[in-house]
């Protein structure tokens, strides 16, 4: 595959992406409402608003999408039914109504009145303004022109199955006298939003897969290279000395680390960060369809294996330059391949057989008292993936003791060793960690700290 080609793919595997994270957010957002934002009536409804006025009336216009205008209360579009709720704050009688724009305008033409532009959702505001006028409005029980009305001594509820068309809801006295003191909100009944919620969550998972594959295909030439050098060396006779635990984590500390380069490095990994982001949420959906052949079959695809592998290998290197350890200058590569030249390197050997029954627990029950300890360690900051397993890097103890390190270091001209073994400890705790949860490897992490730049051997 060409470099052309490879870039094309990730072009567009990185845009399938962001098409996969907004039907993500929106569908999610729409089902969320649905489940949590009704009331036992079922209406999706405003934030009661207290208005006081020395108007004859609040108007509010209502647009529902046939005919241009402004679009200044719940809905766009028939699709349910409008409820307006107003409690007066005195004796008097208020009216509620919806009508024609045109037949209001009429009416209140030159009548004093305070316009109500959008609906109190949480933090958004309501805007008003007030329309001067010199005359009084005839009584509004007295007009014919209403397509929904109602009145009421103390609370008043209008229900109007919405229609299209131009429409401005009213609220004003029974007797239209001038001066209003009423609390009012706004709610609107649609069975819409959990199915529009479903297709967009459908419509993230398609795009998702899209970008997987097309991400999978651009990267796989790396990944198909990385399995080649590991058989490669297994075929030269070179016989690895058994790691304590099977993942191998390293980091070679630079002696020459730059005093102050640390203070930019965050801003000079963002290409790094933007296309690790995509290559998380590949990793995603690829661990999600290696558990199924896992449960299935007892073995893990190897090229997703590889590809997962690469993904995890360069996000360690990234952390190495940066927050997990600051330990080099030397910029990472873009690239899910070894690297025997970067100082810091991360593999994982392929397990030939794994367990179908762990694949169902280990990733969230089994690994329960490690994410507690990976939660101090790794902080708040971190690419998260399945099972909500973090990344060691940013806000915990790992990023807390390299900034300690590197301040040291500016001080002193010197990286204390000492916080160097131990971060390193650190981040090897929970890239086996993130091994064991993203069904990489069957053997339960240890609850042990083994320190130092390279990964130690199994005592023999």
């Amino acid at each position: 595959m060409t470099r052309l080609t490879r870039a094309v793919l990730l072009t567009f595997g990185a845009l399938a992406a962001l098409v996969a994270l907004a039907l993500t957010a929106g569908g999610g957002t729409l089902v969320w409402a649905h489940a949590t934002q009704r009331d036992s009536a079922g209406y999706y409804t405003t934030d009661t608003e207290r208005f006081v006025t020395d108007t004859y009336a609040l108007t509010s216009h209502v647009d529902l999408g046939d005919v241009p205008g402004e679009h200044d209360w719940t809905i766009t579009h028939p699709v349910g039914t409008v409820r307006i709720r107003a409690t007066a704050a005195t004796e008097r009688a208020l009216f509620v109504g919806v009508a024609p724009t045109a037949a209001v305008d009429r009416w209140l033409a030159g009548v004093a009145r305070e316009r109500v532009r959008g609906a109190n959702f949480g933090p958004f505001d309501v805007d008003s303004t007030v329309v001067a006028g010199d005359r009084a409005p005839t009584a509004p029980t007295t007009e014919s022109f209403w397509a929904a009305s109602a009145t009421g001594s103390r609370t008043t509820t209008l229900r109007w199955p919405s229609e299209g068309g131009d429409w401005t809801i009213v609220v004003t006295n029974a007797d239209g006298s001038a001066g209003i003191d009423a609390s009012v909100d706004a709610a609107a009944k649609t069975g819409l939003l959990l199915p529009i919620g479903i297709g967009l969550l459908v419509g993230a998972v398609m795009f998702g897969a899209i970008a997987t594959l097309l991400m999978f295909l651009a990267l796989r030439g790396q990944a198909a290279a990385t399995g080649a050098a590991v058989v490669e060396s297994d075929e030269a006779g070179v016989e690895p000395a058994p790691l304590a635990y099977p993942v191998r984590l390293d980091g070679e500390l630079d002696p020459d680390v730059s005093r102050w380069q640390w203070l930019v490095k965050w801003l000079l990994v963002i290409p790094h960060v933007v296309v690790l982001a995509f290559l998380w949420l590949a990793v995603t959906f690829l661990t999600v369809f290696a558990g199924f052949a896992i449960l299935f079959t007892g073995r893990y695809p190897r090229s997703i294996f590889d590809f997962n592998v690469g993904v995890m290998r360069w996000t360690w290197r990234v952390g190495f330059y940066t927050v997990s350890a600051f330990g080099t200058d030397r910029y990472p590569p873009f690239s899910l391949r070894p690297d025997p030249a970067y100082p810091a390197g991360l593999d994982i050997p392929y397990p030939e057989h794994l367990s179908r029954g762990l694949v169902l627990v280990k990733w969230w029950l089994l690994a329960i008292p490690h994410y507690l300890v990976v939660a101090i360690f790794a902080g708040g900051w971190g690419l998260g993936g399945l099972g909500g397993w973090r990344m060691a890097g940013g806000g915990g103890l790992i990023a807390l003791l390299a900034l300690v390190a590197v301040v040291v270091l500016a001080v002193r001209g010197r990286y204390p060793r000492s916080i160097f073994d131990f971060v390193m400890g650190l981040n090897r705790w929970c890239y086996r960690v993130l091994a064991y949860v993203a069904l990489l490897r069957d053997e339960y992490p240890p609850f042990r700290l083994d320190m130092g730049g390279h990964e130690p051997v199994a005592a023999t």
